[in-house]
């Protein structure tokens, strides 16, 4: 312990000796390229998984993590009904991490407009349906009214109301192919607007049973389940804990077959984007520290060369090799800290600055999202201050090697 003190004592008398405005710039050079590593390596963590969140919660918010429908679901042009009431859906709510599970009906059908025909998919909701996505992102009016006496509300998105031009209040006529019920007229109740482009000018949503009686089914008859489950990151596990729980529960001969898809399933070109932004950040992250550790070995190399005569006194009074590099690695230990302290500063100052003002926006035709999203989190802070730490301060030990070669005789006579 007194070997480790005396080091660390040493250490410190080194670094305040270099203070002064004329002395070591590298060290300070070193410390900048630190700070500016470590803030580029959280603004760029914090926004790539700020992408994630928002991204996967405007998806959750349209179809949920996982659907429950017919087995020919995605295959054929109309929607096959399944039986509301299977004998897996108790079984399917005891799974840990299971949040909600809600029934739906979709129906694809064109609202006609005064200039314009879009094509959308109608879905319906009940009184169970969690309506706090399309009420963050309402704009005009209210949701459609489930719970009670069946009515002709729909909730449709601002781009559909621009293109149809019309807005709340207005009737929306709706035709249907393949259908006994050729058209059908709603009400507008309200607007909503998530920036999701696609999706937006696709989806709009209505009582339940409307979209039943525009198939022609009974209330025992909808499209497919979804669910909602607490823990995103072990969406397959509880998507496999769903299947096994159809498996078991649910004889061929008895019930339609149904299966079970997830939204990483459902959207896999939009996670696959996500997954290649990680790659991005990974090699963002590796030149970040090769840079900061380039600038870290050019200011350990200067401070033993600037330091050639005391290694040499000390060698001369029994130190070791190996507790000189002890004693430079702690120094540089103190550069790491200063510049990691800057680092958290600047960084996460710079995402709590977009998070709250969104001054950096983005076109989201091709990102989905009108402003750069940001995500922090404690732990990944932590871990990423901590790695940074560990990487750098482990690497300088090779630099300190060059103390093996400095020999006290010859350092002490040219002193």
């Amino acid at each position: 312990m007194g070997k480790l003190n005396l080091e660390y004592f040493l250490a410190r008398r080194i670094a305040s000796s270099t203070k002064g405005m004329r002395k070591n710039v590298m060290i300070r050079i070193a410390t900048l390229s630190v700070t500016i590593s470590v803030a580029v390596m959280i603004v760029s963590l914090a926004v790539i998984l700020g992408f994630r969140k928002e991204i996967t919660a405007k998806l959750t918010g349209f179809d949920a993590h996982i659907q429950i429908v017919h087995i020919d679901a995605y295959t054929s042009n109309e929607t096959i009904p399944i039986d509301r009431d299977m004998p897996f859906l108790s079984q399917v709510r005891r799974i840990p991490g299971c949040v909600r599970m809600v029934p739906y009906a979709q129906k694809i059908g064109i609202p006609r407009g005064e200039r314009a025909l879009q094509g959308i998919m109608l879905k319906g909701v009940d009184s169970t349906y969690n309506w706090s996505f399309f009420q963050k992102n309402l704009v005009e009016g209210a949701v459609p009214d489930v719970r009670g006496e069946r009515n002709k509300d729909i909730l449709i998105s601002r781009s559909l109301a621009d293109l149809l031009e019309v807005s709340v209040g207005d009737p929306l006529e709706m035709l249907f192919i393949q259908d006994s019920r050729p058209r059908d007229r709603f009400r507008i109740s309200g607007i909503y607007d998530t920036h999701f482009g696609e999706l937006d000018q696709t989806v709009a949503l209505t009582d339940l049973r409307n979209v039943q009686r525009l198939n022609g089914w009974d209330s025992t008859q909808i499209t497919g389940y979804e669910v909602t489950v607490s823990d995103f990151s072990k969406l397959d596990q509880f998507t496999d804990s769903i299947y096994q729980a159809i498996m078991d529960n649910v004889p061929a001969e008895d019930h339609d077959p149904v299966r079970v898809v997830n939204l990483r399933e459902r959207f896999p070109m939009i996670f696959d984007w996500l997954n290649a932004h990680n790659v991005n950040v990974g090699v963002i992250i590796t030149i970040m520290l090769l840079v900061a550790l380039f600038n870290m070995v050019a200011a350990l190399l200067i401070i033993l060369l600037e330091r050639t005569s005391m290694i040499g006194i000390l060698k001369t009074l029994g130190m070791d090799n190996r507790a000189l590099q002890k004693m430079f690695v702690i120094r540089s230990s103190f550069v790491v800290l200063k510049g990691l302290l800057w680092g958290n500063i600047v960084g996460i100052g710079l995402c709590l600055l977009q998070h709250y003002t969104g001054w950096v926006t983005l076109n989201e035709e091709g990102y989905f999202l009108t402003t750069v999203p940001i995500s922090m989190d404690w732990r990944w802070l932590l871990l990423l201050d901590g790695a940074t730490f560990l990487v750098i301060v482990a690497l300088m030990a090779l630099p300190t090697m060059i103390i093996s070669l400095i020999l006290p005789e010859k350092t002490i006579r040219f002193e």
